[in-house]
């Protein structure tokens, strides 16, 4: 409560997490850290989303995108023992990419590195927006482009910068409509001069190590989504049960019982789908780009709805702040700070689009360039993740039927795949909308099989008293069936190209006259909504 009525993190608890060691879960031990795994790191994220989802934003962006990272894994020994020590004890840092212009498209990265001459040195100059951490940050992984020259490969680079470096500047703290903690700022370079030693790798490799530092770090988000939904399923189920209405508990009305079973049996799925990515990263043995990609995805889209359809149960209390409640005598329940906190994941480490697209890049591009193995079933395996597709299912039990519709979805995605390669080829990367769909499918698929198999998993160990986990992974697995076969059904008729045609000539300004009569709040902005009503009315006769 304090975090969002101040919209800050209190000193205090700063320094009380760097006394817990928050700030060097995965750091080594040697360097100061806890080096704990990431299944620990994850739950501890949990731990802080269930307190404030600003908490989350400050420990992650910190440990899986800021220096201790891409320092961690492609530092130099003498830079680990420069920086990972103070990182681990509770100096901040922050991760800057972004740019004003520069939006998924980092080959227009802006901002420069132009090395001294003596070779000590570089020179940075730019401007980098949504610099999480950036206004409070000890120390800074800033992406930068070197110039090509003699000695110099060039290209997008990693650098280490301290926070209070002479010409480094925070223009503005931003706010938004959730995380109302969180430090988020714009910050500006005038002829910063960073040690030439700060270089993180070699010239060239920024995006390498910023898209790998991505990659690792997107579990953290994950699991501060299932803690929110964890929590929106609590809300829901007591207000389910202690709110009546027509004599009875509303969740004995149809429609109340139905959204409760599905945030319940989501909510699960959500859990589950974050602990096997979990453990697959702590196992190293393969790459968990896709997984981990798939975790955010689907993380960030379902616990938004969870949250969304518990305010919706709620109803004007729902919408309600939580102190407002308070001041009336009322339980102050905060699920329209949830939403609000919530929505901000299905844009940031990567939008949901961006998202589809690196799993659909990541899982077709050995197959687009090797045409004798389109059919290979590893493909829809790429698209669902490891673990996607079951070797047996007598150890499922009740829940045998999930995991074989799983086997028969995950053929039917590599036969849909195979047609849109065979009718597209190379044109596919473009079909983004299509590939959105085929995607979907296999991040059903994904979570149907964690799910089915952390309940078998909490059933073989014992549940708890009256616990059943395989009640609720056979509640999500209902409703995952029938999303798969909407999409399924989409990849082979649908009318996107339809739509596109529609959008370019919303674009062209075809369709304006749709916007009149109305007054635009913010007048000084760029867009138009000056048609005339007289004159749209015309058009609309």
């Amino acid at each position: 409560a304090r975090i969002e009525a101040e919209a800050a993190v209190p000193r205090g608890v700063l320094d009380g997490l760097a006394e817990l060691g928050a700030f060097g879960i995965k750091i080594p031990p040697a360097y100061g850290g806890l080096g704990l795994s990431m299944t620990t790191y994850a739950r501890a994220m949990q731990l802080l989303g269930s307190v404030h989802q600003a908490l989350v934003a400050l420990v992650s962006a910190h440990q899986s995108i800021g220096v201790p990272q891409p320092v961690m894994l492609f530092g130099t020994e003498e830079q680990k023992g420069r920086f990972l020590p103070r990182c681990a004890a509770g100096e901040i840092s922050a991760f800057l990419l972004t740019e004003p212009d520069v939006g998924s498209d980092p080959a227009r990265l802006g901002m420069t590195a132009h090395p001294t001459e003596d070779g000590t040195a570089y020179v940075l100059n730019g401007t980098k927006l949504w610099t999480t951490n950036g206004p409070i940050a000890d120390l800074c992984v800033v992406m930068a482009r070197v110039p090509a020259g003699e000695g110099h490969p060039g290209g997008i680079s990693a650098f280490v910068v301290e926070g209070d470096a002479p010409g480094l500047e925070v223009l503005q703290r931003n706010q938004f409509m959730g995380l109302r903690g969180i430090e988020n700022g714009l910050s500006r370079f005038t002829d910063v001069r960073v040690p030439a030693d700060n270089l993180v790798g070699r010239e060239g490799k920024g995006l390498k190590i910023a898209l790998t530092t991505l990659n690792t770090g997107r579990l953290a988000l994950p699991a501060a989504c299932a803690a929110s939904a964890k929590y929106s399923l609590q809300i829901a189920r007591d207000w389910a049960a202690k709110r009546v209405q027509w004599g009875q508990p509303v969740g004995k009305h149809e429609a109340v019982a139905s959204k409760l079973s599905w945030i319940a049996g989501t909510t699960f799925a959500l859990e589950s789908v974050v602990e096997l990515s979990a453990v697959l990263t702590d196992r190293g043995t393969h790459d968990v780009r896709i997984e981990a990609a798939i975790a955010k995805l689907f993380a960030s889209e379902m616990a938004w709805q969870v949250a969304d359809e518990t305010l919706q149960l709620r109803g004007g209390r729902g919408y309600e702040t939580a102190e407002s409640l308070r001041a009336r005598g009322e339980e102050p329940v905060p699920i329209e700070q949830v939403l609000r906190d919530l929505r901000i994941n299905r844009i940031f480490e990567g939008s949901s689009e961006i998202m589809r697209l690196l799993i659909a890049r990541e899982a077709l591009d050995p197959h687009l360039s090797a045409a004798g193995r389109l059919v290979e079933p590893d493909v829809a395996t790429a698209l669902g993740g490891r673990g996607s597709v079951p070797a047996s299912y007598a150890e499922f039990g009740e829940l045998a039927g999930h995991m074989r519709f799983v086997e028969r979805a995950s053929r039917r995605l590599a036969r849909n795949l195979f047609y849109a390669m065979s009718r597209h080829q190379a044109r596919l990367e473009r079909k983004q909308v299509l590939l959105a769909r085929l995607v979907d499918v296999g991040v059903e698929l994904y979570a149907m099989s964690a799910t089915c198999a952390r309940a078998q998993m909490l059933q073989q160990r014992g549940a708890a008293q009256g616990a059943r986990p395989r009640d609720l992974a056979d509640v999500f697995c209902r409703h995952a069936r029938r999303r798969v076969a909407a999409h399924l059904r989409g990849a082979r008729s649908n009318d996107d190209a339809f739509h596109y045609r529609a959008a370019q000539r919303i674009m062209a300004g075809q369709h304006a006259w749709a916007e009149a009569g109305i007054l635009d709040p913010y007048p000084e902005r760029s867009g138009d909504l000056s048609v005339p009503a007289d004159e749209a009315a015309a058009v609309l006769g």
